[in-house]
């Protein structure tokens, strides 16, 4: 997510730079965010400017990474002891940078203390790890199904739209026959697009949730065996798998486009499609609640947010860049232009697309009702994530449920294992 001093002409971002080499009296602080060009970046430039305007005995530097490297980056870093002061990172990688050092408590700060009280429960958790918060974040995400009303109605679906009227599996499989025999080629829209890695994780392990099971039994995160390989997670993805038999969901689909260009009537993914889908739809679509497979309704949280490195000698003057990066206004200016759910609860009430009346409120209400899980807080997150992903991505091309759930288990318990279980430091 390295490189900490160069010179500053050579990779301080745009206008960040000009700010961050202005006064060598100041004290410079570097942040790495992972952004390629585009909104996201295009915020952070303006939010280390109005930081740097704001603070005139302190300089924050900005260095946007791309996604695809930035955690070998980050781990590279780390080795060196060159980690930036405050850098970002993905949701679940909290607990193994916890674990391993990387980063700080956040509790002894004001921002510590301010944000538990402040932020979405899902963050908060999603932040903790052994009792202490590590890390605060701008904003949470969504997961659920979009639907395209014209193609639903047509295949004669109920199309629910609250929490509480979510599709049994039952419910959710006639769906798709209907909608497959009213002509709609691939009827459901699951993203294999986005290729083997985190998506499969984050998109299909409340699947395996809401039928029973789990990626890991999380009393103690000691083993994932009988959980993650268990009759319930079995049950679920013999389910995916037997969806794929039936035509109904694409794994070879290469681009985006199946859920705008009505190839599919439901599309099984989560909140930073909407500007998209909007455009290619207007008024018919409708936001559909995640199904319960089971016993309840479970679905996706938690998304990438900020820490202080453990190698930051002014920790105190990082944590106000973090303060400054929790303001309102510095969460609204991210989620506007990245569509996520704003990360606290002044930002929601604030907010057009997700505060009471928003057309994204769904997701709210899936977060504060208890339907959206984190993922699970240990260092063998990584390792969970790798195996589950690899398993997921066999299991639709067909092969056996149980043997692919075995191995993934006999991967994540080996890593448990290895690092003796990962004791708190």
């Amino acid at each position: 997510m390295t490189h900490q001093h160069r010179s500053c002409s050579r990779h301080a971002v745009a206008a960040a730079a000009l700010l961050a080499c202005g006064a060598a009296s100041a004290q410079t602080l570097t942040m790495w965010v992972h952004a390629g060009p585009g909104p996201e970046r295009d915020a952070y430039i303006e939010s280390v400017k109005a930081f740097n305007q704001a603070h005139s005995g302190l300089k924050l530097e900005l260095v946007a990474l791309p996604e695809g490297s930035y955690s070998d980056q980050v781990n590279a870093a780390a080795l060196a002891k060159k980690l930036p002061c405050v850098l970002d990172f993905d949701g679940p990688n909290v607990y193994n940078y916890a674990w391993s050092g990387k980063i700080v408590p956040l509790d002894g700060y004001t921002v510590g203390g301010a944000m538990k009280l402040e932020m979405l429960p899902t963050l908060v958790k999603q932040g903790t790890y052994n009792g202490k918060l590590y890390s605060v974040g701008q904003y949470d995400s969504g997961l659920a199904i979009w639907g395209n009303r014209k193609l639903l109605e047509k295949a004669g679906v109920r199309v629910p739209t609250k929490v509480e009227d979510a599709w049994t599996l039952a419910e959710f499989e006639e769906a798709l026959k209907k909608l497959k025999a009213a002509g709609v080629p691939t009827p459901l829209d699951m993203k294999f697009n986005y290729g083997i890695g985190e998506w499969l994780t984050y998109g299909f392990s409340p699947i395996v949730q809401s039928f029973g099971g789990d990626l890991i039994d999380r009393k103690g995160y000691k083993s994932a065996d009988g959980v993650l390989n268990g009759s319930a997670a079995v049950k679920a993805l013999t389910a995916v798998q037997g969806w794929a038999k039936n035509g109904w969901i694409n794994p070879a689909t290469r681009d985006d486009g199946d859920f705008a260009n009505s190839r599919a009537a439901l599309s099984y993914v989560g909140h930073w499609t909407y500007n998209d889908y909007k455009k290619a739809l207007g008024d018919d679509l409708v936001l559909i609640p995640s199904p319960k497979f089971g016993a309840k309704a479970a679905t996706g949280a938690g998304s990438w947010n900020f820490g202080i490195s453990s190698d930051c000698k002014h920790p105190r003057e990082a944590a106000k860049v973090l303060e400054h990066l929790m303001s309102q206004r510095e969460i609204e200016r991210v989620t506007s232009l990245n569509g996520a759910v704003p990360g606290t609860r002044s930002a929601l009430v604030k907010s057009a697309n997700y505060g009471e009346a928003g057309p994204l409120r769904l997701y709210v209400q899936q977060i504060l009702g208890g339907v959206a899980g984190v993922r699970p807080q240990t260092p063998a997150y990584p390792a969970i994530s790798s195996a589950f992903a690899e398993a997921v991505n066999n299991i639709v091309g067909g092969r056996d449920v149980k043997r692919e759930l075995d191995r993934a288990v006999k991967k994540i318990d080996e890593t448990i294992e290895d690092n003796k279980g990962y004791p708190v430091m």
